[in-house]
């Protein structure tokens, strides 16, 4: 294995979470008793441009030929695209002359606010199902994998973008040089790039293991970041810190030919990431013993629930889920079920653990005595939606970022948060 970004062969080891399927592949029935693949989930580090990599051992093609997540079924993530479009357009003061590319714009959940506003758009989406969702709602969608050639075909049939959007899709490429010049070429010469990520000073400081899968190449700080982008002339010229997928950066970058002020934000957080070590290669080496202590408390505590004869189920099928569940070794003897919103993994199993996913409809059926919350990062969202699992004296448990229960008062919807470990 080689550096992505710097070719070199200097890479450190970081985190193994062993051996595990893709997290999205979800298993029908008629699957349970056919072998599974599994491959290696191996976090590394570049010891010298400080990239976190995973090696490339599933392609893209594998991963999004059919996707199994729709970002509309989150109403947060909805309300954080709105969010973004109506301060994008103040900021770029974007009208009908317009133009607008979203990179990986999954089933439209953004675009839709871009054409909302009367401005012109078009998403790229490599899956074609969730490709065909975006269409049905009216968002112009092409199904096909950024690179080079494609993107220079985009920008001859449609003209430059003013902006191009990237969110939670920077991770996803292994061709990360091919990939950012290709962002390049969609973008105007005064353009603005704008690129959402996992922070990777979450992931270290916070032990946030479960964001760690197949799909996700590479993990960024915002020093890797602008390392990644330089290399298509691309400037980080603006970075905003944001509490989505337990911790993000909001990435702005114009070409270099701009020659535009990079606003003091930029260096404050590269002031921060260094504060915590992680312009050095020591400061990474604090995970490993943080994932473990996590991954131990959740076992605990669901040994502790069978020995009470607790039933424990869990909220959520999501990548992150399958990570966590597969690398804890949590099967149903410790959780019995989870449920989704998303009807396209209802009567299918999680990947590796075999756990039936169900309607979320099961919970008040079964009245369960916990409730353990897989997408954790949506705790604001989901603590409203689950409210009512008091009725029935139900607990709700969050794994991350330490495990925590939510005492919920029936007539109060106010959370409060209990330390459990």
């Amino acid at each position: 294995m080689r550096c992505r970004l710097c070719d070199s062969e200097s890479l450190l080891s970081i985190l193994d979470l062993g051996a595990t399927p893709p997290c999205e592949s979800f298993l029908a029935p008629d699957e349970l008793d056919a072998p599974e693949l599994t491959f290696p989930l191996h976090l590394r580090l570049c010891e010298k441009c400080l990239l976190l990599q995973l090696p490339a051992l599933i392609t893209p093609e594998e991963t999004f030929r059919e996707y199994a997540y729709f970002s509309s079924y989150s109403d947060s993530w909805v309300r954080h695209a709105k969010n973004f479009v109506d301060g994008a357009v103040r900021r770029l003061a974007l009208g009908d002359r317009s133009f607008v590319v979203e990179v990986g714009s999954n089933d439209g959940y953004l675009l839709q606010h871009v054409l909302g506003a009367g401005i012109r758009c078009l998403g790229i989406e490599p899956s074609a199902n969730v490709g065909a969702a975006a269409r049905a709602r009216g968002v112009p969608t092409e199904t096909a994998f950024l690179e080079p050639l494609f993107a220079a075909a985009v920008r001859k049939q449609h003209g430059p973008a003013d902006l191009v959007v990237a969110n939670n899709v920077y991770a996803h490429i292994p061709d990360l040089l091919g990939f950012t010049r290709s962002l390049r070429t969609l973008l105007a010469d005064d353009g603005l790039l704008s690129i959402e990520v996992h922070h990777a000073l979450n992931l270290v400081k916070l032990g946030q293991f479960d964001t760690i899968y197949h799909e996700h190449f590479q993990y960024y700080t915002v020093l890797s970041a602008m390392r990644a982008l330089a290399t298509a002339g691309l400037k980080v010229v603006d970075v905003e810190m944001l509490p989505t997928h337990g911790g993000s950066i909001r990435v702005w970058a114009r070409p270099k030919e701009c020659d535009a002020p990079t606003c003091s934000r930029v260096a404050d957080v590269l002031a921060m990431e260094a504060a915590a070590g992680l312009h050095k290669v020591d400061g990474y080496l604090k995970m490993r013993p943080k994932c473990e202590s996590i991954r131990h408390d959740l076992l605990r505590f669901l040994l502790d629930c069978r020995a009470e004869g607790r039933r424990v189920v869990g909220y959520g099928a999501p990548g992150k889920g399958n990570t966590l569940l597969n690398y804890c070794g949590i099967r149903t003897d410790l959780l019995e079920y989870t449920v989704d919103r998303n009807p396209y993994k209802h009567g299918r199993f999680t990947p590796g653990t075999r756990i039936p996913i169900h309607h979320p409809a099961r919970l008040d059926r079964d009245r369960p005595d916990v409730v353990l919350v897989l997408p954790w990062n949506l705790e604001v969202e989901l603590s409203e939606q689950l409210a009512h699992i008091a009725t029935w004296g139900g607990e709700i448990v969050f794994p991350l970022p330490t495990l925590h229960s939510a005492e919920l008062p029936v007539h109060n919807s106010t959370m409060r948060v209990i330390d459990r470990v």
